[in-house]
């Protein structure tokens, strides 16, 4: 099937290109007789809308004429809802209309806007922008809408999710109300069809997205991962893929922690956040494309409509909050029939949220574990062993240098050299812990927890400690759940806990690295139970002025010898208990 474009100077765009049959969502665009109708489109991130939309709104302003026509004020106007999509789009169209004379200009957020303002006076066949720059230009006379014959609206929803409703209407308000509509969005909410009722006319529907299949072209896997070893997991993931990947977080600062940490692991790494400027991030993009970065670690503003050549993996650092955020930062892989892999990284205790969120976007997800380093350096050996200099013939000064390394070493010096030069750009593996897949995520409810090991934390009455925060507290560290916590007993300066039986060995593994700042927790001795004389730990704080079996001073409530709370069902201290226990010493809260 061929493109149903009768423009000789768009199909010889499309050829050099590579582009010779179109998508299925280019194939409806450009159905014969829908050349001036305007267009209400819902179509997958990765489908080729872009040239879709490129080649109808050709077909409106070109027709049948190899060069677009003499113009001041632009004949086409397309709207997107990010510097980095609009920016995207301006780079599509510029080829796709190189060959037609076409002037494309763009005009974000983030760029000099005067600049903008004199290439406006100039003259231009086709104005990409985001609403907001957009509106400014229409305000200050900068931008002429007289002349257009075409409007297109890109992710039109996640323009109305940033509101820019309002700028929204202020543009298609000022524009010429004879004029061709294209307006694309991931869904039709209820919000995009009444945009489309109050500025299309008579609207052709056409909707390419399945409502019950995933994107065929991604592999989605969750990965279960202890709770302290996020990071450590991320580095063996991404040296056993050794793929272009993109990694999401959740905030700005955790696109600026993993960045960092990234690079001093040896990654070439690059970030992309709205804190940066943004000629930083299209440096970003620029140095991902062309290879010359690995790893792209990003927020959410690059999880819409970013075409990125050959990214093969979307890793969730974070997990998204909803069914759409997981589609649309998946969608970043997979595009324009190419594979891809998404992972999940994923908590012991998140695992039944992500479940349900696999369930909801109807995802058939591989739950597996992080690779070990063990795991990492085989398949180091193995791309090395299939390496394809290998397979290439010395010639010239190789051979002779090749002979002469032979005559003076021994095979397996020389191979051992080469293994060394070939590796030593990659980071090194990090040690993971191997959890079980098929471990229940909780213990069944109404089970106590009975002769677990004790810990302890330096944290007590003097820091206000209660177990509404300390229990989180215990579970984010260890990477356990609320039901393998047992008693707690809260002292003036450290509070003891218990652990369960069966994961005690795995929380103390867990909590050997503390992370700076944070308090250090430790095995214990039961409540009760004496100390050996010796020094007190630093964790402890201040040396109490009495020896340990001396009676403490009656100095109130506050001062008792430990405040209990027991975390096993038909043990547990109701609320209002607690709070009579802390209302002496803890103060407010």
């Amino acid at each position: 099937m061929t493109f149903p474009v009768q423009n000789p100077a768009l199909l010889q765009a499309l050829a050099a290109r590579g582009y010779f049959e179109p998508t299925s969502v280019q194939s409806a665009v450009l159905a014969e007789g829908d050349d001036n109708r305007d267009l209400l489109v819902s179509a997958q991130t990765g489908s080729g809308k872009t040239v879709a939309f490129g080649l109808a709104l050709g077909a409106t302003i070109m027709g049948e004429n190899d060069r677009l026509p003499n113009t001041q004020a632009p004949l086409a106007l397309v709207i997107a809802p990010t510097r980095e999509l609009a920016l995207q789009v301006h780079a599509e169209l510029g080829w796709l209309f190189a060959n037609a004379g076409g002037r494309i200009l763009s005009c974000v957020g983030g760029m000099d806007a005067r600049r903008e303002a004199r290439q406006l006076a100039g003259g231009c066949h086709i104005v990409v922008g985001t609403p907001g720059r957009l509106k400014d230009h229409l305000d200050r006379g900068n931008l002429n809408l007289s002349e257009l014959e075409t409007v297109v609206l890109d992710e039109a929803d996640e323009m109305l999710d940033l509101g820019f409703k309002e700028e929204l209407d202020a543009i298609l308000t000022a524009a010429p109300a004879k004029r061709r509509t294209l307006l694309f969005s991931a869904t039709i909410s209820r919000e995009i069809a009444a945009l489309a009722r109050d500025y299309q006319t008579n609207a052709l529907r056409i909707d390419t997205v399945s409502r019950t299949e995933p994107h065929a072209d991604i592999d989605y896997r969750a990965v279960l991962t202890a709770t302290h070893e996020g990071e450590a997991a991320l580095v063996n993931i991404l040296r056993m893929q050794d793929a272009r990947a993109i990694v999401f977080c959740a905030t700005r600062d955790g696109v600026r922690h993993l960045h960092a940490s990234l690079l001093a692991r040896g990654f070439n790494a690059v970030a992309l956040s709205g804190e940066l400027s943004q000629g930083e991030r299209t440096a970003a993009l620029t140095a991902l494309r062309e290879g010359r970065a690995q790893v792209c670690i990003a927020t959410d503003v690059a999880a819409r409509g970013l075409d990125l050549p050959d990214l093969g993996l979307v890793i969730h650092a974070d997990l998204p909050t909803n069914k759409a955020t997981l589609l649309h930062r998946s969608g970043r892989t997979g595009r324009a029939g190419r594979k891809g892999t998404c992972l999940l990284m994923v908590q012991p205790m998140k695992k039944r949220r992500v479940e349900q969120l696999l369930a909801s976007a109807n995802i058939s997800a591989t739950w597996t574990t992080p690779p070990t380093a063990a795991e990492v350096r085989v398949r180091d050996g193995e791309r090395l062993t299939d390496h394809p200099l290998l397979n290439q013939a010395p010639e010239g000064d190789e051979l002779l240098t090749a002979q002469a390394l032979v005559a003076r070493y021994a095979p397996e010096a020389i191979a051992a050299a080469f293994i060394r030069l070939a590796q030593a750009h990659l980071p090194d593996p990090a040690s993971v812990s191997v959890l079980t897949i098929d471990q229940p995520v909780r213990q069944p409810r109404g089970a106590p927890v009975t002769g677990g090991s004790w810990f302890r934390v330096p944290l007590g009455r003097t820091q206000n400690a209660d177990p509404r925060w300390l229990i989180p507290l215990i579970c984010n560290r260890g990477g356990i759940t609320k039901a393998e916590i047992g008693a707690i007993r809260i002292f003036d300066r450290e509070t003891k806990f218990e652990i369960a039986a069966d994961v005690a060995d795995r929380f103390s593994a867990a909590i050997v690295n503390t992370p700076a700042g944070e308090a250090i927790m430790e095995p214990a001795a039961p409540p009760g139970t004496s100390r050996p004389s010796g020094p007190r730990p630093a964790s402890y704080g201040a040396p109490r002025s009495a020896p340990r079996s001396a009676p403490r001073p009656t100095q109130g409530p506050s001062q008792g010898p430990s405040q209990g709370y027991d975390n096993s069902p038909g043990n547990k201290l109701s609320e209002q208990q607690r709070r009579r226990k802390n209302k002496a010493g803890n103060g407010p809260r």
